[in-house]
């Protein structure tokens, strides 16, 4: 395998004009390629529950592109044309991959989370003015089907729904029923339901009957600022997807190819689950792994995850720093593990405890990087080929430019961060999006500098002296609970909503395990009492989505200000930070000196600890928190 091993390695790939690369300009263009590398190797194997990972439903290259071809001619034919839109609302299927390739090869693919409810997600379809939509048919103890369908009443746009029956996928009576149940009658609902198989089937596999897209052209919308609330749409083209799916892979050349195998655990209404783990390893004629609808929280799956490497002979596989904590707690057993090349870590940052444990007991380097759906995907890597720097983002991707910049007041550029020097990260390449659905939403996102237009990430990040960048803040605030972003608004909101509530905040509390939980703290109305378990029960019933129920509500008799007024809510991560310790510290039995928790201009928020002799056992208990700590003595 070739490795990229420092912003030398990239200099010299940027030797050849990114013209002369012949990068395929659409997904569609990739996976042609791919498939053509070697039609009869397996593309996909999928099972439905972990007890039956030894018997898959496998494709094959040559079946996989067949499938796409019809999936993409059935939606012309229903209608989609290049300006139209295909929703999905569907879990971790083979079905999601060809809507999601097929639909791109002939209108706009927008992805929708599956968890949301059906308010949020009638509000997105009516946003995005879906035509069609394809979900998860009537299923036993899943209630994707009647959220969809509440929703679908509500959408004048909606022409039609296809459904996805699990029947095909799922052994014994169980199975079976399923089956029988999708021939017996057909789904209730208030415009035309179709079957997602039956009406594919019926369509050419042998190619497009129509022209394909131009890379120019939008080929898919995602939910941007978390997964609950209203997010933004971000509007993405299909180059900038084919470019950083072909970056990925020039990036760890040769670690996706024919004969490799990937896992696929991460949802596929996210970026990374499309990219990293379907067009980015198919564009090279590699094997994809998807284990549940579930992904990595299917019953089972991390359990037996080791297993499961042994048995696919597993090259590489994605996860957020929660997957790569269940892992630790899963016994090796003596399992071969040889075959694994790395393991990719975003989306949250990793503590470096939990890093260095879990490749010191695996073995298996963890690569980590980072990137965003306005950039397609992924922008930056630690580069496989040299020592991993942890903590580090890495090195930026080939022919995408990045660097921390000073801005004004307005948002307008100034100059060129320093070395180690704090500053908005800023992305300029042709993996960048193409702006929000919404043109208001485009205010202020990007910033005019040499002639060209960059994207501000609202990221804060420094770069070292040998290319590197590290993060040390998000300007946007959302609170990132396992990798899923939460807008602290729907919290906020919320708990306005109280008639104690004067105002409220809702930061994120650091966690071992979920990266962050999100807390709230309350400023009540003058002469209002109320208690903390009254509030907190009053943001649980009132927060649709479970995963922004906070852990705890706060009052507090003044939230903090800035200079002009506005909540200033570093200091409350501070509190939080300093609570942590002060609680870790107790447990362990350590005596802390001093704490204080400041704003560093190279870290971010910094820890610093006197513990006395505890000192080192008090370091190894908050290595597992991402918190930046620094230890007097």
């Amino acid at each position: 395998m070739t490795m990229v091993s420092g912003p030398a390695d990239i200099l010299a790939i940027e030797r050849v004009p990114l013209a002369d690369r012949r990068i395929p300009a659409t997904p569609y263009d990739m996976l042609v390629a791919g498939a053509a590398l070697a039609p009869d190797a397996p593309a996909l194997s999928f099972f439905a529950a972990a007890k039956d990972f030894g018997r898959p439903a496998v494709w094959r290259h040559r079946d996989l592109i067949r499938d796409i071809h019809r999936t993409a001619n059935m939606f012309r034919r229903l209608g989609i044309g290049r300006q139209d839109v295909v929703a999905f609302v569907l879990p971790n299927l083979p079905e999601t991959h060809l809507t999601i390739w097929g639909g791109e090869a002939a209108g706009i693919v927008f992805a929708i989370n599956p968890l949301l409810e059906a308010a949020q997600i009638a509000e997105l379809l009516r946003a995005g003015r879906a035509k069609w939509l394809v979900t998860l048919a009537p299923t036993p103890g899943v209630d994707l089907w009647q959220k969809v369908v509440a929703a679908a009443a509500s959408v004048p746009t909606l022409d039609g729904i296809l459904s996805v029956g699990m029947g095909p996928y799922v052994k014994g009576g169980a199975g079976l029923a399923l089956r029988t149940l999708a021939r017996l009658r057909p789904p209730k609902a208030t415009v035309p339901v179709l079957d997602f198989r039956r009406t594919m089937a019926r369509e050419a596999g042998g190619g497009l009957n129509f022209a394909p897209p131009s890379g120019g052209d939008i080929s898919s919308y995602f939910c941007t600022g978390g997964t609950t609330g209203l997010p933004k749409i971000a509007r993405r083209t299909h180059f900038s997807e084919s470019f950083d799916a072909w970056a990925m892979t020039r990036f760890v050349e040769g670690g996706f190819a024919p004969g490799k195998s990937i896992f696929c655990g991460l949802p596929l209404f996210h970026v990374n689950g499309q990219l990293v783990t379907g067009l980015a390893p198919w564009s090279r004629g590699a094997h994809v792994v998807m284990g549940t609808p579930q992904g990595y929280r299917g019953e089972g799956v991390l359990k037996q995850f080791w297993t499961l490497v042994e048995h696919y002979r597993l090259n590489a596989f994605s996860g957020v720093p929660t997957v790569y904590s269940a892992l630790l707690q899963v016994p090796l057993d003596g399992h071969d593990l040889s075959s694994l090349d790395l393991a990719l870590c975003g989306a949250a940052p990793m503590p470096a405890e939990l890093f260095r444990d879990f490749q010191r007991r695996t073995g298996v380097r963890i690569l980590e990087g980072y990137g965003l759906t306005e950039g397609a995907c992924a922008s930056a890597c630690n580069p496989p080929g040299a020592a991993a720097r942890v903590g580090s983002i890495g090195i930026r991707y080939p022919y995408q430019d990045m660097k921390a910049v000073v801005l004004d007041e307005a948002g307008r550029y100034l100059r060129d961060a320093a070395v180690d020097e704090v500053g908005v990260l800023a992305i300029a390449g042709p993996n960048v999006f193409a702006g929000y659905l919404e043109p208001a939403h485009n205010d202020g996102i990007w910033i005019d500098h040499q002639g060209r237009r960059w994207l501000n990430t609202g990221d804060l990040a420094r770069q070292d002296a040998d290319g590197y960048f590290w993060l040390t803040g998000r300007r946007k605030e959302l609170i990132i609970r396992g990798g899923h972003n939460i807008d602290p608004k729907v919290i906020e909101e919320a708990l306005h909503g109280h008639p104690a509530v004067a105002l409220a905040a809702a930061i994120g509390r650091p966690d071992p395990h979920a990266g962050e939980v999100p807390v709230a703290y309350v400023q009540l109305k003058p002469g209002a009492a109320v208690r903390d378990d009254e509030l907190l029960a009053f943001a649980t019933e009132t927060i649709p989505e479970r995963a922004a129920w906070p852990k705890a509500v706060r009052p507090i008799a003044s939230l903090p200000t800035t200079g002009v007024g506005k909540i200033f809510k570093p200091a409350l991560a501070i509190r939080e930070i300093e609570d942590v310790i002060r609680r870790e510290a107790a447990t362990a039995g350590v005596t802390l000196a001093a704490l204080d928790v400041v704003q560093d201009t190279k870290r971010g928020l910094l820890a610093r600890i006197d513990a006395g002799e505890g000192g080192d056992a008090l370091k190894a208990i908050l290595g597992r928190y991402a918190f930046a700590t620094e230890f007097t003595r």
